[in-house]
């Protein structure tokens, strides 16, 4: 799963360095592919349930499952969600980030770094004996306190020769509740948070996730693994700090 994971980190830091003014969705989508394949990996996303690309692409209101296509061309001052999966020898990894194009607002900047500082919160609670509602607590406790909101509708999952397993994580929740973490499992934690409220509804293809209230949203993701000596992020990746008009 250490090398699953890393190679979705390694396409995602490579994706990230094309993302700019002007590039489409779907160029994104090409670049992921080709890197994954070329890789001996399989991309994982691609033909689940029918899904037609290898990364999710979600831009501004877009939640997560935004389908990438040649017609959305990002502009300055967009952010987007990129959410890569990928399965290597059996075994699966999975990870996401939000990144700004060029300047953006001091709104979109801050929801940004909330996201990823929420994601690190909920890792820091992936220690063996922990409960898996430990871990949504640390999210929501952070977002709210911050003035945004966390998605319901959708959760993390445990992970491993499949995409989905159990246990689902959600970003929110009392603590001290559901299983009991222990050492081997491996788990997809994934803030989705809102600017505005936490309602979200599916667009007519079936799969885009977009905020009911048409405010931004973001999106964060790694493939952690509980050790004896806690959290290991088997998606680590280079880190982009949000650039700020």
């Amino acid at each position: 799963m250490h090398e699953a994971g890393r190679l979705v980190g390694e396409v995602l830091t490579e994706l990230s360095a094309h993302v700019a003014p002007g590039v489409s969705t779907r160029d994104l989508d090409a670049l992921a592919e080709e890197r994954i394949t070329k890789a001996g990996a399989i991309p994982a996303f691609k033909g689940y349930h029918g899904y037609p690309a290898t990364i999710c692409a979600s831009v501004n209101e877009e939640v997560i499952h935004g389908i990438p296509s040649a017609r959305r061309v990002l502009r300055e001052g967009d952010v987007i969600s990129i959410d890569v999966g990928a399965s290597l020898d059996g075994y699966f990894g999975d990870s996401a980030v939000t990144l700004p194009v060029g300047p953006v607002s001091e709104e979109a900047a801050r929801l940004l770094g909330v996201t990823e500082e929420a994601l690190y919160k909920a890792i820091d609670c992936v220690v063996a004996g922990n409960r898996i509602s430990d871990i949504g607590h640390a999210v929501q406790r952070h977002v709210e306190a911050s003035g945004f909101s966390v998605v319901r509708e959708f959760v993390g999952h445990g992970i491993g020769r499949r995409m989905h397993e159990e246990p689902q994580v959600p970003n929110y929740g009392e603590p001290g509740r559901g299983p009991r973490l222990s050492e081997g499992m491996v788990l997809a934690i994934e803030p989705m948070v809102n600017a505005g409220k936490p309602a979200v509804k599916v667009l007519a293809d079936g799969w885009t996730a977009v905020t009911r209230d048409g405010s931004l949203s973001a999106h964060f993701e790694h493939t952690v693994a509980v050790t004896a000596d806690g959290p290991w992020i088997l998606t680590a990746r280079e880190v982009r700090v949000p650039a700020r008009k």
